[in-house]
């Protein structure tokens, strides 16, 4: 996928903030530390970050469901403070768990919101069964919401989600707790949405725990106690380390991986199985494979396999949690 130009931009955030607590002695928490966002017309831009960093509150600010203590943010060129009901008419919001009814059929449940955003019957009729063969819940439309299975429930929240034709789409976590298959089967979807040729193209703000998602982003968003530390397409990230990490195989273990991190080129070291991962200072790689063979051969340590690899998402986000802390 290629990355969009800034042109067209249907979010625009600029310090955003939003704090919470600071009553019966509760410690006020700021959620949201001067956000800034921008993302344009057929673009998926991804927030990662650990549990607590600010990504559902930004969502929510965005989506007007929280009240902003500073900063400005529109939807499609609508203010969401001045303009709240106007920029919500432009938004799709899927948050992390399930928020249809159960009781309701899936035809049902997507008619309600159809009905819910005034659609006229002459529309939403013809635009639900559209949107369920889009999503591939065509021959489901009878089944009871609560009969679905986790990946079909988040299915057909999308599916209600996109009844309005939206042009953003805000999407919370949306494949947390989905199996593999699903997961690839959601982000088919959203990768055909946002790369439409048709009018109804939208941008998309996806928050995901899973780096094999923040991959198929077009920028990310590195999040971090309320602030977005960095951002850029996962190539530009991941080049950030390039020439720093190394795998290492070796035995005994254990003591490998001390070597490896007394080393005083080394900034991290992690054990994957029977392997080490060490992220280094500075780009020196064969420097610190060097050392690390001299002082393997000094305490009789097996090294079996000492390389460069290409860094992963998953090392940069940890480069970035180390260097906060």
């Amino acid at each position: 996928m290629c990355a969009n130009g800034m042109a067209d931009a249907l979010i625009q955030a600029t310090g955003l903030q939003k704090s919470f607590g600071g009553s019966h002695g509760v410690r006020r928490v700021r959620a949201v530390d001067g956000v800034d966002l921008r993302v344009s017309l057929g673009e998926i831009y991804g927030l990662v970050g650990s549990d607590g960093a600010g990504k559902t509150t930004t969502l929510r600010l965005l989506a007007g469901a929280l009240k902003m203590d500073a900063g400005q943010a529109s939807i499609a060129g609508y203010d969401i403070q001045k303009q709240t009901d106007q920029a919500r008419a432009q938004i799709g919001y899927l948050s992390q768990r399930f928020s249809l009814y159960e009781d309701l059929t899936v035809l049902e449940n997507i008619r309600f919101f159809s009905e819910v955003r005034g659609l006229p019957a002459r529309e939403w009729k013809p635009r639900c069964l559209e949107i369920l063969e889009f999503v591939g819940l065509a021959e489901f439309g009878g089944r009871l919401a609560g009969q679905l299975s986790g990946g079909m429930k988040q299915k057909l929240g999308l599916a209600s989600a996109l009844v309005s034709r939206p042009r953003v789409l805000l999407l919370d976590e949306p494949t947390t707790g989905v199996d593999p298959v699903t997961r690839q089967d959601f982000w088919q979807l959203i990768i055909r949405l946002a790369a439409s040729s048709e009018p109804g193209r939208v941008c998309v703000l996806i928050s995901t725990p899973y780096m094999d998602e923040a991959a198929r982003c077009h920028r990310l968003g590195f999040m971090r106690h309320g602030r977005i530390i960095t951002e850029g397409s996962a190539g530009q990230l991941r080049a950030t380390l390039t020439d720093r990490i190394i795998e290492l195989r070796g035995t005994p273990l254990a003591q490998l991986r001390r070597l490896a991190a007394e080393d005083p080129g080394a900034e991290d070291v992690r054990t994957f199985g029977d392997r080490l991962h060490v992220r280094l200072k500075e780009p020196q790689a064969q420097a610190f494979i060097d050392r690390l063979q001299a002082a393997a051969r000094q305490a009789s340590v097996q090294l079996e396999v000492a390389r460069a690899i290409p860094p992963a998402l998953e090392d940069v986000f940890m480069a970035l949690t180390h260097g906060e802390e």
